[in-house]
């Protein structure tokens, strides 16, 4: 069996990483999973442990880090965030192309564990706009004025760093971005 695709879709917070990745889950012949996050922070109304992270508390996620069960992780607003290697391996040695949805930082420790790996495809997702990136984050009507100007201001940082990535895919349409996606990874696909 060919081991799979580690799908690295990343950018700024509010971008749309999870929507654009929920429609391109649509096309079930991509073999996609989820790589689902651990995380500190609690839960957002509607989502769901296991499905959208792992939620844990920080004594647990430190003592992750310190075993070395991370691919990456980071701290954002006050919370620790981390992908749990061991999930990730396992699911691509079933020969499943997993997806990874996951902020700049963790990103950039991922691809750099991965760089001599040619079944990694590294994707960053642009806002149209900080204008409209601003309009999203506040439309979400879940975070203080502190935490919103926060984003916005690591956000402007995190899109000088788009050359890093492989693609860079402008999310102005939903259904656009999220076809373009399937087509590169189809693409990758046919190579193997």
């Amino acid at each position: 069996m060919k081991k799979g695709l580690l799908i690295v879709l990343s950018g700024p917070s509010g971008v749309g990483k999870g929507t654009v990745r929920k429609q391109v889950f649509k096309d079930s012949s991509l073999n996609l999973v989820y790589s689902i996050s651990m995380t500190t922070r609690p839960p957002r109304p509607k989502e769901i442990e296991g499905v959208d992270y792992f939620f844990v508390d920080k004594e647990t996620f430190l003592k992750g880090i310190e075993n070395g069960n991370f691919l990456e992780h980071a701290v954002f607003v006050g919370n620790y965030y981390g992908t749990p290697k061991f999930y990730v391996e396992s699911l691509r040695e079933q020969g499943k192309n997993v997806f990874l949805e996951i902020e700049v930082e963790g990103a950039k420790q991922v691809l750099s564990k991965y760089q001599d790996d040619p079944d990694v495809l590294s994707i960053f997702l642009l806002p149209p706009s900080i204008e409209e990136l601003e309009k999203r984050i506040r439309g979400r009507r879940s975070e203080e004025e502190e935490i919103i100007q926060e984003r916005l201001n690591k956000a402007k940082r995190e899109m000088t760093l788009k050359n890093q990535y492989q693609y860079t895919i402008l999310n102005d349409n939903i259904k656009r971005a999220s076809d373009e996606i399937r087509d590169i990874i189809r693409k990758r696909l046919n190579k193997k």
